[in-house]
C-alpha cells in the first residue's frame, strides 16, 4: 500500500508539472505578418560589399590552426554579437547553427537576415533549433527553408512545431520523459574553421540589447583545432532521427513555396531604427579587433582543448527522468580532482545528493568552493529558483559559499551594450546566465551546463574545457569580481536575500513547490 501511495504521488506531481509546462506551449500565433512590407528603401544607402573573406583573414594563422586551437573568451554581449555577424557575412562555404532558443526579436531577426544574405551568396546554411522554444510560425519556417541554400530542422518535435493541442497533450501524458529531453547545445560554426559556443542563445537579452531584462553571459570563440570536433558533433545531431526537417512537420498551405522572398526582412535589418549605423560600423571593423587581440596576446593558441557534447537523446530512458550523460560524467571527474579551488557560475543551482556529497568531500579536504547563482530578485525562472530554495540550506551545510546575483549588479554597466545604455533613461534588470567554472587556477570550463538535474540527466549539453593558467586567471578574476558586494549578496544559513523582492513574488516561488526537482 505504501508503494502504491508513493507511486500515485509521483504521478500527481508529474501531472501538475505538466500543466506548468503546457502553459508555455499553447500561446496563439498572430495571423498578422511579423514584417510588413516597407515603403522605404533602407538598404539602398548601405554598402554591402565584403572586402575580405574568412580565409584571407585567417591566412596568417592557418598553420597554427592545424595543430592548435585559437581561444578567445567572449565576455561582453556586444562583441559576441559582432563576432557572429562578421563571421556570417564573411563565410565562404557553410554556416551551421545549433541553439536551444532562437527568438524572432530584434537580434534574432537581424541574425536571420545575416544568414539569409549568406545563403544568397551561395553559403550553405543549416539551422537546428530545439522544438520547445521556437519563436516562429510554420509559414515563416517554411519560407526560410524554401531557400535552396537553407535547411531547417527541429529537434525532438513533440510539443510545438506542427503539433495541435491534442497531439501535445498525448505526448506530454504518454511520454513525459521523452518530451523533457531537450537539446540545450549552443554552437555557431563557420566553414568548419571557426566556432562560437557557450551560454548564449539568440535573443536580445543574451547580448545586452533588451530594454527590460538582460543576462550576464559568456561564450568562447575557437579557431581551428577543436573546431573540427564541434563540427562533428553538429553533424551527429543533424543526422539523428530526433532532428526532423521542418517541411515534414508543417503542412504547406496551397502550393509549395518555389521563390521565397526576403525583401521585408532585409528592409527591417537595414532600417537604422532596428540596426544602429554605429553598430554596423563596429562589425565592419572587426578585423582590426582581431588583429588587436592577436598583437596583445589575448588570443591564446593552445593544445589539448576539449569539446565535450552529449549524444542526441542523452540517455536510453532506463531510469525515469535520469540517465546522466558524457558531459555530466566529465564535469564530475574534473571537480573531484580539484586540489585548491572550484569557482562556479550557474544561473540555476539545484544540487542532488551526489552533488552535495562531492562538494562536501572537497571542502573537507580544504578545497575552496564558491558558487555564484541568481537571487530571487535577478531570477527569470521561478520553478528553478524554487528547487534551489528547497536545497539551499543543505548545500550551505556542506561548507560551500554561495553568492546570489543582484538585479542591479554594477558589473552590468560594463558588459551591457553601450549603445543601449545611451538610448535608455533606465538600466534594465540584470540576471546571470553564464555557465562557467575555474578549477585550481588552471582549468576553465565554458559551456551550456547548469548545475541542476535537467542538465545532468535530460538536456543534451556541451562544454569546452580549456587548460590555461592565463585564461583561468582572467575568467576567475571576473567571476570573483561578480561576487563582490556591489554585484552579489552572500547568502548564509542565517540570512538570504529572498526578502529583497515583493511578497507576491515570494509567494509565486512558494507555489512552485509542487514541481519535482528532477525536471528542473
Amino acid at each position: 500500500m505504501d508503494n502504491l501511495i508513493r507511486y500515485k504521488s509521483v504521478i500527481n506531481l508529474k501531472i501538475i508539472a505538466s500543466f506548468f509546462f503546457l502553459l508555455t506551449l499553447f500561446a496563439c500565433n498572430s495571423t498578422e505578418p511579423r514584417l510588413p512590407e516597407s515603403s522605404q528603401d533602407f538598404c539602398g544607402t548601405i554598402q554591402a560589399e565584403v572586402k575580405t573573406t574568412l580565409s584571407e583573414q585567417l591566412s596568417g594563422v592557418s598553420k597554427k590552426m592545424e595543430s592548435k586551437t585559437g581561444v578567445y573568451v567572449l565576455e561582453q554581449g556586444a562583441e559576441a554579437m559582432f563576432s557572429r555577424a562578421w563571421l556570417s557575412s564573411h563565410a565562404e562555404q557553410t554556416i551551421d547553427v545549433q541553439y536551444f532558443i532562437f527568438s524572432a526579436d530584434n537580434i534574432g531577426l537581424i541574425a536571420i537576415d545575416y544568414l539569409v544574405r549568406a545563403a544568397e551568396h551561395g553559403v550553405k546554411v543549416r539551422i537546428l533549433v530545439d522544438d520547445i522554444m521556437v519563436d516562429a510560425t510554420g509559414d515563416e519556417l517554411l519560407m526560410l527553408n524554401a531557400h535552396k541554400n537553407i535547411a531547417i530542422k527541429i529537434y525532438n518535435p513533440m510539443a510545438n512545431i506542427g503539433k495541435n493541442i491534442i497531439e501535445k497533450i498525448v505526448n506530454i501524458t504518454t511520454d513525459f520523459h521523452g518530451l523533457n529531453q531537450r537539446m540545450h547545445n549552443k554552437t555557431f560554426t563557420v566553414d568548419g574553421k571557426v566556432a562560437i559556443t557557450g551560454g548564449r542563445n539568440v535573443a536580445d537579452e543574451y547580448f545586452g540589447y533588451d530594454h527590460e531584462y538582460n543576462f550576464r553571459d559568456r561564450d568562447v570563440l575557437l579557431i581551428g583545432g577543436v573546431t573540427s570536433e564541434i563540427q562533428k558533433s553538429f553533424n551527429q545531431f543533424w543526422d539523428d532521427e530526433l532532428s526532423v526537417p521542418v517541411n515534414k512537420l508543417v503542412k504547406t498551405k496551397g502550393s509549395p513555396i518555389s521563390s521565397p522572398t526576403f525583401a521585408a526582412l532585409h528592409q527591417y535589418a537595414c532600417n537604422p531604427e532596428n540596426f544602429l549605423p554605429q553598430i554596423r560600423e563596429k562589425i565592419e571593423k572587426l578585423p582590426e579587433a582581431f588583429n588587436y587581440i592577436q598583437e596583445t596576446k589575448k588570443l591564446h593558441w593552445l593544445d589539448d582543448i576539449e569539446y565535450i557534447s552529449d549524444a542526441p537523446g542523452k540517455n536510453n530512458k532506463n531510469e525515469f527522468l535520469g540517465g546522466s550523460g558524457i558531459s555530466t560524467e566529465r564535469l564530475i571527474s574534473l571537480v573531484q580532482k580539484a586540489k585548491k579551488s572550484v569557482i562556479i557560475q550557474t544561473p540555476y543551482l539545484i544540487t542532488t545528493d551526489l552533488g552535495k556529497n562531492i562538494f562536501k568531500k572537497l571542502v573537507d579536504k580544504g578545497v575552496e568552493v564558491k558558487i555564484l547563482t541568481n537571487s530571487l530578485a535577478s531570477n527569470d525562472n521561478l520553478e528553478a529558483f524554487s528547487g534551489y530554495q528547497r536545497d539551499r540550506d543543505a548545500l550551505l551545510k556542506t561548507g560551500v559559499r554561495i553568492y546570489e546575483f543582484k538585479p542591479d549588479a554594477q558589473v552590468r554597466i560594463k558588459v551591457m551594450s553601450s549603445e543601449l545604455q545611451e538610448k535608455l533613461d533606465h538600466i534594465p534588470v540584470f540576471g546571470l546566465h553564464a555557465k562557467s567554472m575555474v578549477i585550481d587556477d588552471y582549468t576553465t570550463v565554458i559551456g551550456t551546463f547548469n548545475l541542476d538535474p535537467r542538465s545532468a540527466n535530460l538536456n543534451t549539453e556541451s562544454v569546452t574545457i580549456i587548460p590555461s593558467a592565463e585564461i583561468a586567471k582572467s575568467v576567475k578574476q571576473g567571476m570573483l569580481t561578480e561576487m563582490n558586494p556591489e554585484n552579489a549578496w552572500e547568502t548564509t544559513l542565517d540570512w538570504n536575500p529572498d526578502g529583497e523582492v515583493s511578497k507576491i513574488k515570494q509567494l509565486r516561488v512558494k507555489s512552485r513547490i509542487v514541481v519535482p526537482k528532477n525536471i528542473l
